[in-house]
């Protein structure tokens, strides 16, 4: 197609120089000023193809709907429910994900009355400089880097899991890759290595999802509480349209734009205090105060176990009566911990456990949800027991 396209432009194009007065100029060699350091160039899959091929079912349809719809009110207060987004630091393995993915429907069913439960379902790997970028870019974990392939995968992993009634939630590292799971993804977030990228902000203005922005690695939380500010404004910017066409895009804003707190290397920022601070600087710009603590990364400092330190010090707070915090993500998968990926022998990896950060298992994560459940019904009472105003 692209090549139909070169030749029709090449027969119109002196049409329309002798139109616009332009002399035609003898060919330049360009050789060595374009794509000098491109070793390949492989047309790539659009996003309306791999939608027609993979169509969003009743199914899907109805629990991306319905996740947004709860995923927004909670963040809105008009659900005292808590969002909780569990699941792999990154997918690997699409049966492993699938299998997770009952899990998760279990506890939604367990907890639904208490927790919106959403399952991370990351297929671009969120962080490092080189080496494996995710299943999205590399399916088969070998360095082979079928595109196109990760791109069919990624919708129709995603499609199984929204089938199953479970929400998802994603990362997305690229401007072209939400348009591959248009209508499959209930809340995006952006991540510490993004959020200060203005573009990343003008995009997620105009996205469907619920969206989030997470702390800076070095833990700056006004970065992100510049970038909800930004995302909630409408914009206009230079995208592309679903045929992969360059195309203007004029957004309306993201009303459900919030922080994400991290942590950082120096340490955490999930304490009563780092609360405060975080709903103070929100006040200051006019803001809802509405905070999404994330239990790994820098508040776990790498240690998958403290996770459940930190969801403990977080029910605590919610049990207390905090009415800021609206959510918390937890890093999760079927086997505890992590291991390296060999991609010369992608094949001898454990089933289930993680090949980026380390993750706790089911049994840890359904004590935590556990857990949280029970803050939330004690958040419920201490509200019901607070006296009315007047």
């Amino acid at each position: 197609m692209n090549a139909q396209i070169d030749d029709t432009l090449a027969e119109l194009l002196p049409g329309v120089e002798r139109r616009l007065g332009v002399e035609q100029s003898a060919d330049v060699d360009v050789s060595d000023l374009v794509n000098a350091r491109i070793t390949g160039l492989s047309v790539v899959v659009t996003p309306a193809a791999v939608a027609t091929v993979v169509p969003l079912s009743a199914a899907s349809a109805a629990t991306t709907r319905a996740g947004r719809r709860a995923v927004a009110d909670v963040v809105t207060g008009a659900d005292d429910r808590l969002a909780v987004i569990a699941g792999p630091c990154s997918i690997h393995d699409p049966a492993a994900a699938l299998e997770y993915a009952g899990f998760v429907a279990r506890m939604r069913e367990r907890h639904g009355d208490d927790l919106e439960i959403l399952m991370r379902t990351y297929t671009e790997k969120p962080r490092t400089e080189v080496d494996w970028k995710g299943f999205a870019y590399d399916p088969f974990l070998d360095g082979s880097n079928r595109i196109s392939v990760g791109l069919v995968a990624t919708r129709i992993l995603m499609s199984r899991i929204t089938a199953l009634g479970v929400p998802v939630a994603a990362e997305p590292l690229n401007a072209l890759t939400p348009q591959y799971v248009n209508g499959l993804v209930t809340y995006n977030g952006v991540g510490a290595r993004n959020v200060t990228d203005q573009t990343a902000r003008e995009r997620v203005s105009g996205f469907s999802s619920v969206i989030g922005f997470k702390n800076s690695p070095e833990g700056s939380v006004e970065t992100a509480v510049q970038a909800v500010v930004a995302a909630r404004h409408p914009h206009e910017f230079l995208g592309v349209d679903q045929h992969g066409v360059s195309a203007q895009l004029s957004t309306t804003g993201n009303e459900t734009g919030h922080v994400i707190l991290r942590g950082a290397k120096d340490g955490p920022n999930y304490s009563a205090a780092h609360i405060a601070d975080t709903k103070r600087r929100l006040a200051e710009r006019g803001l809802p105060e509405v905070v999404v603590v994330d239990a790994s990364h820098g508040n776990s400092q790498k240690n998958h176990l403290r996770q459940i330190d930190v969801v403990r010090d977080l029910a605590g707070q919610i049990a207390g009566g905090e009415r800021a915090i609206r959510g918390v993500m937890v890093e999760s998968n079927l086997v505890a911990g992590r291991q390296d990926l060999d991609r010369d022998d992608p094949g001898s990896l454990e089933y289930g456990k993680s090949v980026t950060d380390a993750c706790v298992d089911p049994a840890m994560t359904e004590a935590m949800l556990a857990e949280l459940a029970e803050a939330v019904r004690e958040r419920r009472g201490t509200a019901a027991r607070r006296p009315s105003d007047g």
